[in-house]
C-alpha cells in the first residue's frame, strides 16, 4: 500500500532569496562596481577628487537601482525550472 505524503509548503535553502540576501548583494556588487568607477574615472580624468565625486553619486543611484531590480527577479519565476521530486527517497528530518 502507497501512502500520499505532502511536501512541506517551504523548503528552507530553496526558492527565492529573501530581501537581506538582496540588500547583502546589492552592497558587494556596489563595492565592487563603485571601486571599478573611482578607477576609470581616475584613468579617464587624471584626477581623484573627480572619480571619487562621480562614484559617490553614482554608488547610491546604481545601489537602489540594483535592489529592486533584483527584488523584482526575485518576484519572478520566470526562467526557473520545476523540478520532479521522488516523494519515496526523501530523507525525512526533523525541522528545528
Amino acid at each position: 500500500m502507497r501512502v500520499k505524503a505532502e511536501l512541506p509548503e517551504h523548503i528552507k535553502g530553496t526558492g527565492h532569496a529573501n530581501r537581506t540576501r538582496s540588500l547583502v548583494k546589492t552592497l558587494s556588487w556596489r563595492t565592487i562596481a563603485t571601486t571599478d568607477t573611482i578607477l576609470i574615472a581616475r584613468l579617464l580624468t587624471g584626477s581623484w577628487t573627480i572619480g571619487l565625486g562621480i562614484a559617490s553619486i553614482e554608488v547610491v543611484t546604481k545601489m537602489a537601482l540594483y535592489y529592486l531590480h533584483e527584488r523584482g527577479w526575485s518576484a519572478s519565476d520566470w526562467g526557473l525550472e520545476d523540478v520532479d521530486v521522488d516523494i519515496n527517497s526523501l530523507e525525512l528530518r526533523p525541522v528545528h
